[in-house]
């Protein structure tokens, strides 16, 4: 049964829909509405304060911490300064996708790291013979997202952190409702904002405090739901969605190389020895210009007027979801003859007024441009309806990564 979680007594009482879902043994909630529409909306055009305290946290200390970082994600840490922060991959030795996460470089050779499943076995494995601590501060560690356009204004007023320089991918240390807390200029929304990383205990007087000073910036408490839909926007892949990873698959299908989730770039080959590389070498030099993967995570834009003629032809006005969804449906070549891959996670955008779509297809059909077709069902029936290949992400403001933020 799941548990609260640090600011769960808040959460709870704001919770008029009692929508709520499990994220790693915790309270997650869904909606605060009856519908997320409000809290979308916050994020794009306001602030929104997202809980994601059931984030699996980690912390790694001790004069080998470096070198074991290195030899599990595919990036080199090395490149990495003291409070900065990366997002990364790790791998088994066949170069299939185990989690994905970030990690925050707080010294020399102190980290954060956080992730979507326990990793905390596959890391001490690693981690044979090395002086090294992996400490699981999963519920000692509470965190906060504060995403949306008027979100670094409201923070301006709550601490003297340098929110003006602080660039993305970047913390800064301070204090807001006199506890320490670390800020990060990161977030899962593809938009302005910030995670705040504080100890659990003192979740709740942070909370309290942002909620308290951030109702002249229309602060709104929000979702998974919504944030969910954000995440499409963004192109932001979700484990058991997008990809599987390799310690659950089944079958070699079900699993995935980082080429293949858009996650190649994340791939420093030319660094020291890491777990998986000589798969992921292996498979960059037998694909076109080092790419690597037989297939590709794309985005598709789903033609309106082709989903029209299919609900009118129905009888019937079109139709959005009203949520995103995440079930898997097939995507062909044009004129529907043959599958060449799956929609993963597809949504109404608000903000691009357009049906889109993250999708794994064959390495062939992946050009900006090429025409598709993705299983559309009316009725009960299906069918398909022209698609077209975009560049990701399907919205990239430029406050996201403006410098001092608009």
């Amino acid at each position: 049964m799941p548990i609260g979680s640090a600011v769960h007594e808040r959460t709870l009482a704001l919770c008029e829909s009692l929508n709520y879902r499990e994220w790693s043994g915790f309270y997650a909630v869904s909606a605060y509405e009856t519908h997320h529409e409000h809290e979308y909306n916050a994020i794009r055009n306001a602030a929104a304060l997202i809980d994601v305290s059931p984030l699996y946290k980690y912390r790694l200390t001790g004069s080998d911490a470096t070198r074991l970082v290195n030899r599990i994600i595919t990036r080199d840490i090395r490149k990495v300064a003291a409070d900065q922060v990366i997002y990364c991959c790790w791998c088994d030795e066949r170069g299939k996708v185990i989690d994905d996460g970030t990690i925050t470089r707080l010294g020399e050779n102190a980290y954060r790291w956080t992730a979507a499943e326990p990793n905390l076995r596959w890391f001490h494995q690693n981690a044979l013979g090395m002086d090294v601590q992996i400490e699981d501060i999963s519920e000692q560690t509470a965190a906060l997202a504060l995403q949306g356009p008027t979100s670094a204004r409201l923070l301006r007023g709550l601490c003297d952190a340098p929110l003006d320089k602080l660039k993305y991918f970047r913390v800064a240390h301070t204090r807001i409702a006199g506890v320490g807390v670390d800020i990060s200029r990161t977030g899962y929304t593809g938009d302005l904002g910030y995670e705040l990383w504080m100890p659990w205990a003192d979740a709740v007087r942070v909370w309290d405090a942002l909620v308290g000073h951030g109702r002249e910036f229309d602060v709104r408490p929000c979702g998974m739901l919504a944030l969910d839909v954000a995440r499409i926007e963004a192109g932001l892949i979700l484990i058991d969605v997008e990809y599987t990873s390799c310690r659950k698959a089944l079958i070699e299908p079900q699993k995935y190389s980082p080429f293949e989730i858009g996650l190649g770039r994340l791939v420093h080959l030319e660094k020291e020895n890491f777990v998986g590389r000589a798969a992921l070498a292996a498979e960059a030099k037998a694909a076109p210009n080092g790419a690597g993967g037989a297939r590709r995570l794309v985005g598709l834009e789903l033609d309106w007027a082709g989903i029209e003629r299919l609900y009118l032809a129905a009888g019937l006005a079109p139709q959005v979801p009203s949520t995103a969804s995440r079930a898997h449906v097939p995507v062909y070549t044009s004129r529907g003859r043959t599958q060449v891959g799956k929609a993963t996670s597809t949504t109404w955008s608000p903000t691009l007024k357009k049906m889109i779509a993250l999708a794994s297809v064959s390495a062939e059909h992946t050009a900006v441009g090429a025409r598709l077709e993705m299983e559309l069902t009316v009725e009960a029936v299906r069918h398909t309806v022209p698609a077209r290949v975009v560049e990701l992400p399907f919205f990239n403001p430029t406050r996201k990564t403006a410098t001092p933020p608009a």
